[in-house]
């Protein structure tokens, strides 16, 4: 009897640091975070019985059977073995999704202005257009009118289109971290509504949009807009901003051919008061689309534009009404840099400092350039 005392005691003592070993392994292994949805009501007896201590909850959820534990491997697959648990799966990082930069902006030295400190702050551009979706995630829109009585148009921060939703986009979408980048991201943006839901209007109604404008102290007007036939009276308006200190901006138009030797830039951007913006591509080159003649006074991407648009989306559009936005928001930056300027040695530093491309009657002055403006 003594003999089997000592054997069994012999075993014990063998075992009881195998024992203690296995416990301080099972401690020392690394945990991770997971997702356990219960099959049932959520027990937490039951992650006791598999070691799972409340410092491992780390959150129980009211309205589905689910815990976000620390889980060992072991623990993990025993929970994932048990009758009473329908799902185990470790939890996945999320992270807020870039912001984009459209290539328009770098191409016109917009992201080399705001590194350098120049991001457009306090000064008002006007967007005549079909409004702003002012809800939107990627703009502030700081006011604005609608030309339109009727309850469908009447709101210039309902934007039934999506055009003008775009163009403020380009001119000054929010530096944060979804979206995209805007060439002046700190501009005061205003919604002035001259074209319906359906992206038409009236030249009386982009002569009220202009006198909105002036009234209401606007620094800058764009334009992304145009019809084929002149108007003395839109003129008069177009002149008078001017006169008033505001620059004034507008669209081409999109009527030009492949050959670029016809004179088909539209109205208002065909006034002398008023800055004629071409497109081009990403490579410099003129869109073939992009209106030509003796008015066109300089260019800006107009091909494959992302921006914003309503209901916090964003989207791709070709068009001088892209390529006008991204000098709105050029002159922007350039005007905050440099407040001592008028209007018009604000338009003319745009002109001289723009990046020659070629023929004027296509590029005008060439491609604007805002670090080099600011910078002269």
């Amino acid at each position: 009897m003594k003999k089997v005392l000592v054997i069994m005691s012999a075993l014990v003592l063998l075992l009881m640091p195998l024992q203690t070993g296995f416990a301080e392994e099972v401690q020392s292994q690394s945990k991770s975070d997971y997702l356990v949805k219960f099959n049932g009501p959520a027990d937490k007896g039951l992650l006791k019985s598999f070691g799972v201590d409340d410092p491992d909850v780390k959150h129980m959820f009211d309205r589905l059977p689910v815990a976000a534990l620390s889980l060992s491997d072991g623990q993990a697959k025993g929970l994932m073995n048990h009758p009473q648990i329908e799902t185990v799966e470790k939890d996945a990082e999320v992270q807020a999704f870039a912001q984009t930069t459209p290539y328009g902006v770098p191409q016109v030295q917009g992201t080399d202005a705001q590194d350098a400190g120049h991001t457009g702050n306090g000064v008002k551009v006007a967007v005549l257009d079909t409004g702003i979706d002012c809800s939107h995630e990627d703009l502030n829109v700081s006011g604005g009118h609608s030309v339109f009585d009727d309850a469908e148009n009447n709101d210039p921060c309902y934007d039934g289109n999506g055009h003008g939703t775009h163009v403020a986009g380009t001119v000054a979408a929010l530096d944060n971290s979804v979206g995209v980048l805007g060439v002046a991201p700190q501009a005061d943006l205003y919604a002035v509504k001259v074209l319906n839901n359906d992206g038409s209007g009236s030249y009386a109604g982009i002569a009220e949009g202009i006198e909105w404008a002036i009234n209401n102290d606007m620094d800058v007007i764009n334009m992304s807009l145009g019809g084929s036939q002149s108007s003395s009276i839109l003129e008069d308006f177009s002149n008078l901003a001017y006169d008033e200190g505001v620059l004034v901006v507008a669209a081409a138009g999109n009527e030009g051919n492949r050959g670029g030797k016809n004179d088909s830039v539209s109205y208002p951007a065909k006034y002398d008061s008023v800055m004629a913006v071409a497109a081009v591509d990403e490579n410099n080159q003129r869109a073939s689309f992009s209106s030509t003649g003796p008015a066109v006074e300089i260019s800006a991407p107009g091909v494959n534009v992302l921006s914003s648009v309503p209901g916090n989306s964003y989207d791709s559009y070709n068009g001088t009404s892209m390529a006008s936005p991204h000098v709105a928001g050029v002159a922007a930056q350039v005007w905050a840099a440099k407040p001592g300027l008028t209007n018009v040695e604000l338009r003319q530093l745009l002109n001289d400092t723009a990046q020659q491309l070629g023929d004027s009657n296509q590029y005008g002055n060439g491609l604007v350039q805002s670090l080099d403006a600011i910078n002269q």
